[in-house]
This record gives C-alpha cells, structure tokens and sequence, in this order.
C-alpha cells in the first residue's frame, strides 16, 4: 500500500538529466565545493540554470541528501573506484531508475510506475495531468499547476525515450535511461509502460532493492514483490511470468542465502537469517562483469 505523498513536481529547469551530469556532479560535491558558489558554472562547465539542475538530480537519484551531503549510494557508484562512475554497465542506469522512483524527490516519477501506469497502459501527456489533478487536488491551482506537471511530463519522456525533434544533440541522441526502453513511443504523443520479463534487469539489481528496502522483513511474498508500491515489480514493469523466472534463478544461484518457497499455494522469498549488505550483491554483479 502506497504512504502518504507530498506531491513535489519541478526543480529541473526543464533540463533533463545529460550523461556526465551526475559523475561530474559528484566530483564537485566531493572536491568540497558548493552548488549555490559563485564559480559553480565555471567549474561544472554548464549554464547557470544547468547547475540547479545537476542539483535536482543528484538529489532526485538519491546521490545527495536534503543538506547536499553525498549519500552512500553516490560514493559506491561514482567515486573512482566506484562500481561504474561512467555507467557503462546497464545495471547502473536499473539502479538510478530505482532510486529515481524510490527516493520520490520526483513525484511523477512515483506515481507513474507505482500507481498511473497500471491504470493507462497507453497514456497521454494530458491524461497524466487528469490522474494527478484528481490524485493531488489540484483542482484549485490548475493552470499553473498544470504547466509545472505538463513540464515534468515532458522531461519524464526525454529522458526515457529521447526527442527526435530537439536542438540539443543529446536530446536527439536520448535520455541518461532511454537504453532501459521501459517507456515506449506508440506516436508523437501516445506512450506506453508494458509489463514484461525484463530479461536484461540483472537479479543483483533486484536482490539490492530487496535488501535495502526497510519495509521487507526475511520474509516477502511473492504478491508482495509483483505489485506492491515501491516493489521490484512495480518500479522496474516486471511481469508475473518474469518474476517467478526471476524470483527462482535468485534461490538457484544464491542458495547459502536465499530460498524460493511455492508450496500450497503460497509463494515467498526468503532469507535465510538477517538480510545481507544490500552492497554485497552489486559488488558480485559489477565484480563479474
């Protein structure tokens, strides 16, 4: 079941989120400089607007916290010796997808996988507006608050499918998540979020989102894993097909930690004592590959 939302829409400066943004952003913060300095541009090397920007994200893919701090995540990520501080590995951009949707720093970003999706599996820029003036009652503020959504909507779209019609090169080339190809175009502006078995989604991804999730005990249902708010399921448009294959290579491969049960109708996974470092899992996925 969903928490309580305090709807946070904007804070991207129409920009959405460029390849190199995050690592250099990351560098930044970890040189000791600040985002609000004076020289920000000089040193990121983008436009003034863009440095609020690269600020929003880091903040919304849970690589900074409310005081600017960077998070755990951002060190294990992209440091130099981090996982993949140039996301060159898939797993890294399932991995920000997560946080993106997770963190909920981006409520469209929450609601959309979580709640809209299942109910349009076709939907508009405009029906995305009707579901949250509605969800939020925004019935008091919807002209304003309906360019600030319209333009979240359309940062969400450059940055999962890309803009065949944009200026900027790298809006053409697409988004840092348009090679996960979970929002698909079905026109200009018909899109679609299609369940599927996510056969490139590596299990290490999914067991982290399970590990670090405090809301999971050792004990999860299967149902639980498909279709509850902030689940693999939800967040990544797994299907029920995909995650019992998934659910079953995890118990087969992980077999000192971690048990697939399906008897008498009742489906779970299982930990077999505490829950691991949730780190654990990326370092064999990155460490393997």
């Amino acid at each position: 079941m969903a928490t309580a939302i305090k709807p946070v829409f904007s804070g991207h400066e129409t920009f959405q989120c460029r390849h190199l943004w995050l690592k250099k952003g990351y560098d930044y913060v970890k040189s000791g400089k600040s985002f609000s300095a004076e020289d920000a541009v000089v040193h990121l090397g983008i436009g003034k607007n863009m440095v609020g920007s690269v600020r929003y994200w880091m903040r919304a893919f849970d690589l900074l916290d409310s005081s600017d701090n960077l998070t755990e995540f951002a060190h294990h990520l992209f440091a130099d010796d981090g996982f993949d501080p140039y996301l060159e590995d898939d797993a890294s951009l399932w991995l920000l997808h997560y946080k993106l949707v997770k963190k909920n720093h981006a409520t469209l970003y929450n609601v959309l996988f979580n709640e809209f999706r299942k109910e349009k599996i076709e939907f508009t820029k405009e029906q995305f507006w009707n579901f949250a003036k509605f969800k939020f009652d925004l019935f008091s503020e919807t002209t304003n608050k309906q360019n600030t959504i319209d333009s979240d909507f359309v940062v969400f779209i450059r940055m999962y499918v890309g803009d065949p019609e944009a200026k900027d090169k790298e809006d053409i080339i697409g988004g840092i998540l348009t090679e996960l190809r979970l929002v698909r175009p079905l026109g200009k502006t018909l899109f679609t979020i299609e369940p599927n078995e996510r056969r490139n989604l590596p299990n290490e991804v999914i067991l982290f989102a399970l590990s670090e999730n405090e809301q999971y005990g050792i004990s999860i249902n299967f149902q639980t894993l498909l279709s509850d708010w902030d689940s693999p399921g939800s967040i990544f448009a797994i299907n029920e097909a995909g995650m019992y294959s998934k659910m079953e290579a995890i118990a087969e491969k992980y077999a000192d930690l971690i048990v697939f049960k399906d008897d008498a109708g009742i489906r779970e996974l299982q930990f077999k004592g505490n829950k691991p470092n949730p780190y654990s899992f990326l370092k064999e996925h990155y460490h393997a590959n």
